[in-house]
């Protein structure tokens, strides 16, 4: 399965708006951002380097992987949907991230409501990506 890379990238405003409510990971090694079906307790930017985003099935064998691109939200789903994470992030040598926790995520889009609607086009151009895999199958 075939996820498009483009599809987990946020707006520049988002992401600076994120960004200023963030803590920044510089990954000396290659390291588990969180795994598939943890409880998600905040979200990663991908400022610069790689990172994966994994899929397993139940028998633990890969169903899809793809790499994300600068930009990318990892995790904004579970977090949003309060359920555990669907993927496995990993954050490859060299990369830097911004993490942001649940609360400082829920208080941003609060206290700027206007942020909703580009954290809903990103969930929406991942649903679009996930729709789009599933018919190339």
């Amino acid at each position: 399965m075939k996820l498009d890379p483009s599809a987990f990238v946020a707006d520049s405003e988002l992401i600076q708006a994120l960004e200023k409510q963030s803590s920044v990971i510089v990954c000396g090694r290659d390291l588990i951002l969180f795994r598939q079906g943890d409880v998600p307790e905040g979200l990663y930017i991908l400022d610069k380097g790689e990172a994966t985003l994994i899929m397993r099935d139940s028998a633990d064998g890969e169903v899809m992987s793809v790499e994300a691109l600068p930009g990318s939200l990892l995790g904004l789903p579970g977090l949003i949907g309060n359920m555990s994470y669907t993927l496995t992030a990993i954050g490859h040598k060299d990369a830097e991230l911004s993490y942001v926790t649940r609360d400082d995520f829920i208080t941003l889009i609060r206290t700027n409501p206007h942020l909703s609607l580009k954290v809903l086009e990103v969930l929406a151009a991942e649903v679009r990506s996930a729709r789009q895999a599933i018919r190339d199958l």
